[in-house]
């Protein structure tokens, strides 16, 4: 759980903001459901809440909430489109061109590796 995340465990309280709406917007990280509230992300699972706030709400402004709130999203596909085309141009079947699913992979590969990594260096600096 990141720094930033207060949790509430439900058999201490069990709440939901008035107003609060159900949302697909932002990771579940295995919750059974998620909400928005303003800037207010909360989900919810079995036994608790953990509830953080963003700087930039998703469902007035997409980009900028990527940019700030989840920038690793961002690194992520950055390195699928330009690292992965470039993995399978460069190295893989250098005889022949590389087919769909040589880009295909390479461009998973790296982009996983772009988000993972960028995450993984969010939640330390947090």
């Amino acid at each position: 759980m990141p720094d930033n995340e207060i949790e509430v465990p439900k058999e201490l309280r069990e709440f939901m903001l008035d107003g609060a709406e159900e949302t697909i917007l932002g990771q579940k990280n295995g919750a059974v459901k998620q909400y928005r509230y303003g800037n207010l992300h909360i989900r919810e699972y079995n036994d608790k809440f953990l509830v953080h706030s963003d700087i930039v709400d998703p469902r007035k402004d997409p980009i900028g909430h990527l940019v700030k709130d989840a920038p690793e999203v961002l690194v992520g596909l950055a390195c699928a489109i330009f690292g992965g085309s470039y993995i399978a141009n460069k190295f893989l079947d250098k005889k022949s061109k590389p087919t769909l699913t040589n880009k295909m992979i390479s461009s998973i590969i790296a982009g996983y590796l772009g988000y993972n990594t960028t995450k993984q260096i969010k939640n330390y600096l947090e």
